[in-house]
């Protein structure tokens, strides 16, 4: 089964605690905090795997979640770091945060590698906040959540050269005859379900991968029919050969065909709107077709068109050429611009503060993800802890702004789901 698009919900390991301990040895008075730091919680990692074609093994993986760090311990003994956990995709796979939109990376390199979601940080143990005030601190920290995150994995195929058309105009024939590849061929409408992919070896030794892109039908970029299903996968090519069956044998008028799939691409994308087109003119050893041929011509003067006969391998060989030609003219580009990247986000100034405070009805609601992030990284069982937390929210601000904002002693103040009481 060919898939070439899933929704994922990655959630990368939690950071392991830190640990709360004091050195006891048998006359050692005083041994002082030993307490270690967790380790990193695992990354989740997509890795490009060559001998992978589609997305199908991650068809059934609703949910990707890595390890938590293992605790620190005493004796200043640090918790491993978990192991990170890796996703292989195919060649050609874009992923995209659904939250922002933004393309977190596009796969289109042997073995390349990306971190999804990064493993939270492990929590320090009281050893590492011993100073020369506090040389005994009695509290450590949580370890940090691991990121979560909603993605979409898009697989658009490499290929130079698309074939693009209505069904059954002989695109799949085409393929068969140019390269070794073996798509399915008969005679009705889709056939093709899934893109097949071919390498062209010309006898001057250049080569070039052509993909046969299933048939399109009037409104396809709207998801008429197979939709824009398959339209992404023309994204990644240079040149668009656009087959057309100029015999007309099924009742259809050969220019109304090309203006068809010409408005699907218009409307899908200008990227692809813009690629080089190559007409090539399909089923000429079929009654009528020369005739047929003459009248596109007089339609499209300023149109080159390569007649052939897929069927009888007739004029594929000067195709082929002419297309090596224009690939060597033409160089590849990516079909994102960089604003659309996560890594080229143009960032703002940050707000004075890092956090929002709202009233609903009587209770304070805090967010803010530092808040957020520290909340969570806090042991509330630990007199120290706690102090700490409550010392980090007033250097932040937060109480002078819940007091600003007409907060009163005793009212309540809530971080995500707790609820805390406001006051000194």
């Amino acid at each position: 089964m060919f898939v070439d698009e899933i929704t994922l919900k990655v959630i990368a390991g939690t950071g392991g605690d830190g640990c709360t301990s004091f050195r006891r040895e048998k006359c050692v008075p005083m041994g002082g905090p030993d307490g270690g730091n967790g380790g990193r919680g695992a990354n989740i990692i997509f890795i490009v795997d060559k001998g992978l074609k589609t997305l199908i093994d991650l068809r059934y993986m609703k949910i990707i979640k890595g390890d938590k760090g293992v605790h620190g311990k005493g004796s200043n003994k640090y918790g491993s770091n978990a192991e990170d956990v890796i996703i292989k995709v195919p060649m050609g796979t874009t992923i995209t945060d659904l939250d922002t939109g933004l393309v977190i990376a596009d796969l289109v390199n042997e073995d390349q590698s990306v971190v999804i979601a990064k493993g939270g940080r492990g929590g320090r143990g009281n050893k590492s906040f011993a100073t020369h005030d506090n040389p005994a601190p009695k509290f450590s920290e949580k370890g940090e959540p691991g990121e979560i995150r909603l993605i979409k994995c898009e697989l658009k195929m490499l290929a130079d050269v698309g074939l693009v058309g209505l069904p059954s105009v002989g695109k799949s024939t085409l393929l068969s005859q140019i390269s070794a590849s073996k798509p399915k061929i008969a005679a009705y409408h889709f056939t093709t379900l899934s893109p097949n992919l071919g390498v062209v070896k010309l006898q001057d030794h250049r080569t070039f991968v052509m993909a046969d892109l299933p048939g399109l039908i009037e409104g396809a970029s709207e998801g008429v029919g197979l939709g824009d299903k398959f339209l992404r996968h023309a994204m990644r090519t240079r040149i668009i050969c656009h087959i057309i069956d100029m015999s007309g044998i099924e009742g259809r008028n050969p220019v109304e065909d090309y203006e068809i799939i010409r408005k699907e691409l218009d409307k899908y994308s200008d990227k692809l709107s813009n690629k080089l087109e190559i007409i090539v003119a399909n089923k000429m050893d079929i009654e009528g077709a020369k005739e047929n041929l003459e009248e596109f011509k007089k339609a499209y003067k300023d149109k080159t068109v390569f007649p052939i006969s897929a069927m009888n391998n007739e004029g594929i060989n000067e195709l082929m050429n002419f297309v090596a030609d224009k690939l060597d003219e033409i160089n590849s580009e990516t079909i994102y611009n960089d604003n659309e990247f996560e890594s080229h986000m143009i960032f703002k100034f940050k707000e004075e503060k890092p956090y929002t405070i709202e009233r609903d009805g009587d209770i304070w609601v805090i967010k803010g993800d530092e808040i957020e992030k520290l909340f969570n990284m806090t042991r509330f069982n630990e007199d120290e802890a706690v102090l700490r937390f409550a010392r980090k929210l007033r250097g932040m601000g937060v109480e002078d702004e819940l007091e600003r904002l007409g907060a009163k002693r005793g009212d309540e103040v809530q971080i995500l789901e707790y609820i805390f009481e406001f006051k000194e």
